[in-house]
């Protein structure tokens, strides 16, 4: 039998008959004992380890359900779970996980909420988009170790999943290691309206600097952005035109000098949308998952996925986005960023529970 590897084989249905030499395997929340009680009961302030796993290998799968126990009326849940939940991977011995994001945040969806939707590396399915998926690949050399901890404080959560990989009989030379990281500004730093109108306001001013975009990606290494998605909750209180999105958005890659190689025209473009649209829409690679209330108001989330165009950085990258036009806009933005890279990578943090939690709608 031929030696086997991560391999050099793409993923469309063309190269599906291609054969390769792979084992695969499954970690779930299977109930052993032969019963139907297929979960995890994680207690509120635990961590779970849901896979260790021995490499050569790749995560190629991620599937997951969450659910509160049952309560009668008139108790009150902690509802905002999903951003209470967070996932962790770590991989072969770093001292520092690679993905550190909010259960959510990390399927897709921002706000503590779920909606139906589909992409390619990363969907909520049915019913009202509880059922969690990430095809994006994650290969690792020695191991991989993915854990759950719960930052809820009252309610223990029912947890359903399975992980899927393949191992190999050798590493496979210049694949990147999968990360994913959360920030927020709450709100961000913006500009207040004071006497002038809301066409100047919103969409007069210059920046000629980048600084004082909203953060989505500022890392050290060699590898490439794959995408992220971005939340917003608009606070404005205005009853004008008041859309949230005129923002650039800018990439910085091995200390591009303003202006960036990657500078973009507007929230909606970096997005692939047009014309300051309030519709979900989703696609493979961008869509609109929470598209808000009347007048953009509310609750916000998007995504754009780099699968055709990753942006490839051999010493650092840092992309970002004005929070409205010359970033004088004061809104809640989140959002979370995926990348490849080679390890070590610049360490990071979760902010800690309260600063998580999404407003009220």
């Amino acid at each position: 039998m031929a030696e086997s590897s991560y391999g050099t084989y793409g993923s469309s249905l063309r190269d599906l008959p291609r054969l390769r030499n792979a084992w695969r395997g499954r970690v779930s929340s299977w109930d052993t004992s032969g019963g139907n009680d297929d979960r995890l009961t994680v207690p509120p302030g635990a961590t779970t380890t849901l896979a260790q796993l021995a490499g050569p290998g790749a995560i190629t799968h991620i599937w997951c359900t969450v659910a509160l126990p049952d309560r009668p009326a008139p108790w009150v849940a902690e509802q905002d779970y999903l951003r209470r939940l967070v996932l962790r991977i770590t991989w072969d011995d770093a001292q520092a996980p690679s993905v550190l994001v909010p259960l959510g945040d990390f399927f897709g969806v921002g706000h503590a909420r779920t909606t139906n939707f589909v992409s390619a590396p990363l969907q909520m399915s049915p019913a009202d988009g509880k059922g969690f998926n990430c095809w994006f690949p994650m290969p690792f050399a020695r191991a991989a170790t993915i854990e759950l901890i719960s930052e809820l404080s009252v309610e223990p959560v029912y947890f359903y999943y399975y992980v899927d990989y393949e191992t190999y009989d050798r590493v496979e030379e210049n694949l990147g290691y999968f990360h994913a990281q959360w920030r927020r500004e709450n709100p961000t730093d913006g500009v207040p309206q004071g006497e002038t109108s809301t066409p100047e306001h919103l969409l007069a001013g210059t920046n000629l600097s980048g600084a004082g975009n909203y953060l989505i990606l500022e890392a050290e290494g060699r590898g490439h952005y794959v995408g992220c998605v971005v939340n917003i909750h608009n606070l404005s209180p205005s009853t004008e035109w008041d859309w949230y999105g005129e923002g650039d958005d800018m990439i910085f890659v091995d200390g591009d000098e303003f202006p960036p190689r990657l500078h973009g025209t507007g929230t909606e473009d970096y997005f692939n949308t047009a014309w300051c649209p309030a519709e979900s829409y989703h696609a493979p690679y961008h869509g609109i998952t929470l598209p808000g209330e009347p007048n953009w108001k509310g609750q916000i989330s998007l995504y754009r996925f780099h699968i055709e165009d990753p942006v490839h950085f051999t010493k650092s990258i840092r992309v970002g986005i004005e929070h409205g036009h010359a970033n004088k806009r004061s809104d809640d933005w989140s959002s979370v960023a995926y990348w490849y890279q080679t390890l070590p990578h610049r360490p990071f943090e979760l902010p800690p529970v309260e600063q998580r939690l999404p407003r009220a709608r």
